[in-house]
């Protein structure tokens, strides 16, 4: 028996070649398995693969949105490219931006590659869903969401999901409860919700 809230999450991989079957799309499973370890709550995923085209995009996250997604992250696109357009079309349908995200990101990257300010992510708000642009290797996705560690396991700098659920809370969505093993979700004391009995 389950208690914890129900989530419905959108991931959406943004990608002209992986979308139109020239290679494997690398960014759904990435997403599917990191959420589905990092989150005890059961999910139901929304999966989508489209090209790098803004209508399109923008038109994705407002369907996710209605759906009833408390949660929606991309993959792809958030470069300097002229291809690249994630950030504009997940601006286009936003009620808020919310820049702490995109900030913390680059900070991890840069932690691995100089190219990091080279990322365009951008997080924002639409009703109630938290709507957030994620790098698009498989890799970087596991190190922005999960943060950095040393070889013994400890925490050198929190990933971006450790503010995810609270935020969540803020905008009325489920509340999440992660495994903190994988990333250990922070809210304020009054903020946290007993288990139930």
């Amino acid at each position: 028996m389950n208690d914890f809230d129900p989530v419905r999450i959108g991931i959406v991989s943004i990608s002209d070649r992986a979308s139109s079957g020239t290679y494997e799309d690398k960014g759904l499973p990435a997403l599917k398995d990191w959420l589905g370890r990092a989150l005890r709550n059961p999910i139901t995923f929304e999966p989508r693969l489209i090209p790098d085209e803004k209508d399109r995009i923008s038109a994705a996250l407002v369907e996710l949105v209605d759906a009833g997604c408390a949660l929606v992250v991309t993959t792809g696109g958030t470069g300097p490219a002229r291809r690249d357009v994630t950030p504009e079309a997940t601006l286009a349908i936003a009620d808020k931006e919310m820049p702490g995200f995109g900030e913390q990101m680059r900070q991890i990257s840069l932690r691995f590659v100089p190219t990091a300010i080279l990322s365009r992510q951008v997080a924002v708000i639409r009703g109630e869903c938290l709507i957030i642009n994620l790098p698009g290797q498989p890799k970087s996705i596991q190190e922005t969401l999960e943060g950095v560690r040393d070889d013994k396991g400890q925490v050198l700098m929190p990933g971006i999901f450790a503010a995810v659920p609270y935020c969540i809370d803020l905008v009325g969505g489920p509340y999440l409860e992660t495994d903190e093993a994988v990333c250990k979700a922070f809210r304020p004391k009054a903020a946290i919700r007993q288990p139930k009995a």
